[in-house]
């Protein structure tokens, strides 16, 4: 083969490797974005279980919370379902306080609870992977995915940071 024909093999060689990597990171990129869709469902419909599970001690259950506590919870429900300003995470912090400060809410509410606090873990996890892909300097060079917005962390205090590798709070 003369010099001319093999470099213009190398070439073609080089734009398949390259024509290559970029399906298989547009294709990784689609399934972490859907992976981020589907964790977010999940700890939307774990954040609405909790509220309605809160709504419903605050409604039934006044005279052992107390009344002033019910009518505190109910409010941090009512901002939780429909966020002031729109900041969802300062809202769901407040009903998280909350809930934290009565003596014993219940299993369900507590179960809840632990429910926010794995779904928000795999929902972040999501968006720390498809941030960290973007931002890999080939991604950004060749702009793959640019016209999507970077999915945006959820933090709120559920006191799930401290906890590694246990189970969910005991009922004794």
């Amino acid at each position: 083969m003369t010099p001319p024909g093999s470099a213009l093999l190398v070439a073609g060689v080089v734009v398949l490797l390259l024509l290559g990597w970029v399906a298989f990171t547009l294709t990784r990129l689609r399934r972490l974005e859907g992976r981020v869709d589907r964790a977010w469902d999940v700890l939307d419909t774990a954040l609405a279980r909790r509220a309605d599970l809160a709504a419903a001690a605050a409604r039934e259950r006044p005279a052992v919370l107390g009344e002033e506590r019910a009518r505190a919870l109910a409010s941090a429900v009512a901002q939780a379902r429909r966020p002031p300003g729109g900041d969802r995470e300062a809202a769901e912090n407040a009903l998280g306080r909350q809930l934290r400060d009565l003596a014993h809410p219940g299993d369900e509410v507590d179960d809840a609870a632990w429910r926010v606090g794995l779904a928000r873990r795999f929902y972040n996890d999501a968006v720390r992977d498809t941030r960290a892909l973007r931002r890999r300097p080939a991604v950004r060079l060749l702009r793959l995915r640019r016209r999507r917005p970077l999915p945006r962390f959820f933090d709120i205090d559920d006191g799930m940071d401290a906890v590694v590798g246990t189970g969910p709070p005991s009922t004794r």
